[in-house]
């Protein structure tokens, strides 16, 4: 997974960092996988279950999936231009993974021990 600089989600820090409140559920604990989506994307349903698989596995992480055409005002904000993109998030909501496209579940535990560690 590659990190890709956003406008307009920056902390002071520089980072990207995003809330509860930006994603509308729960952050993990240790990191949060955020997956933005369409309903008639067929690679965000295997993808929401990779995701899903390897949080359950992770104690701490959590999965949020984010429907992009109900939130557009974040999808702009964070530059997000297919679906589905996956964001591994660490436990302050920095952003420190980004992938679009359906990603491999050995790359998603790689980004997650980069997020935890």
């Amino acid at each position: 997974m590659r990190v890709r600089s956003e406008d307009g989600a920056r902390s002071e820090d520089g980072a990207i960092r995003l809330s509860e409140a930006d994603l509308g559920g729960p952050l993990g604990e240790r990191a949060t996988l955020v997956q933005f989506s369409t309903a008639f994307c067929q690679p965000c349903r295997a993808t929401r279950r990779v995701l899903a698989e390897v949080a359950g596995m992770v104690e701490g992480v959590a999965h949020l999936d984010v429907d992009a055409e109900a939130r557009l005002e974040l999808v702009r904000r964070l530059g997000i231009a297919r679906t589905p993109t996956v964001l591994v998030l660490d436990a302050g909501g920095r952003v420190v993974r980004r992938a679009a496209g359906m990603p491999r579940r050995a790359d998603v535990i790689a980004a997650l021990g980069r997020a935890v560690g």
